[in-house]
Order: C-alpha cells, then structure tokens, then sequence
C-alpha cells in the first residue's frame, strides 16, 4: 500500500476529574483542541519540523508526548519511521485541561490512519496513557481515554487499561475558567496524601457511584450533588487563586457543581442546558474579574466526537485552525 505524504489529525481539549472521579473520569469539549500534522521525510527518525500555538512545548521527540507516542506506536508495530511532525497546540501546556493528551491522541490517530489502523482504539489510549507516564510521571488515561474515544470515560481498572465509554446526557454542558498560570500535572500530583481516613474514602466512593449513575440517568441533580470531593480539591485549591469565590459564584447561578478541572488551574462547572451555561459562564467572569488574574472561558457540550483525521472532518471541533 502506497501512503499519502501527509496525514493531519485533530483531538479536542478534555476536562478530567469532574470532582470525585479522581484519574478516572473525563470528557472532550468542542472548539479546542491539538492538531498533528504527519509528513515523510528523507531522513530516517522524526523530526519535531514546527509547533505553533503555545510557546513552552518540547522540541526533542522523546519529550514531547506527540513524537514520544508516535515512536511508541512504531516500536510496538516494529516499523521503520522517517517522519516529521508538525504540532498545532490549541490547549495551552498546564492548563488542566488536557495539553499533553491532546497532542499524543492526535499524533497517534494520524498514525493509525496512515499505517492501515493496525491498532484498536484501546490500544492507542494504551500508548498515549505511556506518553502522560513520561510527561508527568504516572500513567493516568481520564485525559487521553475521551480524547480518543469522545464521550464520557471511566477507566475502571489501570492494569489491565480497561475504559468504559458512555454517551453524554443529552443537555450536559459545562464552562471552563482557566486562569493565565500555569499549573505543572507533576507538581500538583506531588501535592496528594499518600493516605486518606477511611470516612473520606467511604465518602468518595459513594459520590464516584452516584456520578456515574447519573450519566446514565440522565439524572442532572445526581450528577450535581456527586461531585464532591472531599480528598483532591481541598489541597489542588491552593494554587488556584479566588477558587472558592468561584466555585460558589457558579453555585448561586444555578450550576451543577464546580470543580477544578484535571490538576488545575482550570476550573469547570457543569450545567444543565446551553442556556444555563451561559449565564454561568458570564457570572463566573464578572466574579473573576476581581482577581486581576487574566482568564480564559470555554462554554460547551460535553462532545460525543474523539480525536479525528482532519480529512474526515464531521464539522466538529477547531481542526486544521
């Protein structure tokens, strides 16, 4: 089979966590995301040829959790690369809303296309899970799972990876707030107790299973009051500055819930309509304003579409911005 010279993917911007759903629970939303530009080379090996977007990215492949994956994928296909790879970052690094996996899921889906797609999605999550471990030092998929897969992902188990992915509730959206700091994934892992009470574990799980069975529910209370968390958020909170007068802000406007969204210091709520988002989204900018720290706002579905050839482009998504 002779390959096209180029192939290009795009994979959205995710939200992880949702409060109680620690490493284990993600979606993608619409309008942001990574594209991966593939080209073949003349020279054997990869070349990192341009990122555009964000200043702060890698530049040697074994550190950018695109290439990375990419040599990855062809170390377990046990093919000969000689690639150059273009990156457009449309997720701002250590946002907390899912800069690495965006660029390792589309990177990898590219791939997949080109080579004939000799792997399962669950086997490119597998492979972008690897890509986060050398990122921020722990193998965690509720970021590269829904950008991948689309949908609500629950990653039931890590060994063995098995994810589970549910359609979103029809009228779920959510709004991100992501303050102009950069919060570092490993930085804020170290944060985390080694060890929790055993009430706050018995509580966690409690809200975890109710989350999840709001989903499928369709139950937008339940999914609003199993949002609690009451092992990651007390301690994540402290780097994100006026997070409870923001948190509490989207609350009397009717949000869900709010929470931080991945390891910060993006914070996301939930909402029950389009409508509502907006007015949420609005409360929580004027509310920030008095911070002084510049910010950025998202307002979106949760988005059913994972990562995606840009060819094949289903009108979903920033791709090939």
């Amino acid at each position: 089979m002779k390959r096209q010279e180029t192939i290009k993917a795009y994979a959205p911007a995710t939200v992880s966590n949702l409060g109680s759903g620690f490493d284990i629970i993600g979606f993608p939303i619409r309008d942001a995301g990574d594209t991966v530009l593939l080209r073949k080379s003349d020279t054997p090996g990869m070349r990192i040829a341009g990122i555009t977007g964000y200043t702060g990215v890698p530049w040697l492949p074994e550190k950018n959790t695109a290439t990375f994956a990419l040599m990855k994928f062809f170390e377990r296909l046990e093919v000969d690369y000689a690639l150059e790879v273009e990156i457009h970052k449309g997720v701002k690094p250590g946002s907390g809303v899912g800069s690495s996996a965006s660029s390792s899921a589309a990177a990898l889906v590219a791939a997949n296309k080109w080579m004939g797609s000799p792997m399962s999605k669950m086997q490119l999550v597998e492979l972008a899970a690897e890509s986060e471990a050398m990122a921020s030092g722990s193998s965690h998929a509720d970021n590269v799972a829904p950008a991948i897969l689309g949908g609500i992902t629950i990653i039931r188990s890590y060994e063995p990876l098995d994810v589970i992915r549910i359609d979103p509730p029809a009228e779920l959206w959510t709004v991100l707030l992501h303050p102009q700091i950069e919060v570092r994934t490993e930085t804020s892992r170290k944060m985390l107790p080694e060890s929790v009470p055993f009430k706050d574990a018995v509580c966690q799980w409690g809200n975890v299973a109710g989350l999840i069975s709001g989903f499928y529910r369709s139950d937008y209370e339940l999914i609003g009051r199993s949002m609690q968390d009451v092992i990651v958020e007390p301690v994540r909170s402290r780097l994100i500055p006026g997070y409870y007068e923001l948190k509490e802000t989207a609350l009397q406007e009717g949000a869900l819930n709010c929470s931080i969204s991945g390891s910060g210091p993006s914070v996301m709520a939930l909402c029950k309509g389009e409508e509502k988002a907006h007015a949420v989204c609005k409360a929580m900018e004027a509310s920030y304003e008095t911070t002084q720290v510049p910010f950025q706002t998202y307002v979106s579905p949760v988005n059913p579409q994972g990562a995606y050839i840009v060819d094949d482009d289903p009108g979903m998504g920033a791709a090939g911005q």
